[in-house]
């Protein structure tokens, strides 16, 4: 199991807990410092059934900056995730991958049900 964060987001920190708590193994990764490549997204994305858009950190600061909000509807699916392999600041985070699923954000209720 693989859990991509930023050290320094609370709900990552929150995240990192529950795993911990629930004596759930994983392998660590910083999304700043070794963000996923294209190919790596865009696995998670097909595997993951989600939109494409769950996949940004619509509440970071370089999404606000880059006003992807507005450019976001226009792109098509590879700039996207173009865009994303680009900073891993601008995935939502925490990403959970595991053999059969892909967790993006942490909602307890749906990891304890995955999970446990």
């Amino acid at each position: 199991m693989l859990f991509l964060c930023y050290p320094k987001c609370t709900t990552c920190q929150r995240a990192k807990k529950w795993l911990d708590d629930n004596k759930i193994l994983y392998e660590i990764r910083d999304i700043k410092l070794e963000r996923p490549d294209y190919s790596e997204i865009k696995s998670w994305h097909e595997r993951s059934g989600l939109p494409l858009k769950r996949f940004f950190n619509t509440s970071g600061l370089l999404y606000k900056e880059m006003e992807l909000k507005d450019k976001l509807p226009g792109m098509d699916e590879e700039d996207q995730l173009k865009l994303l392999a680009g900073s891993g600041m601008l995935v939502k985070r925490p990403v959970l991958v595991t053999e059969n699923q892909i967790l993006v954000g942490f909602k307890q209720s749906e990891w304890e049900r995955i999970l446990l």
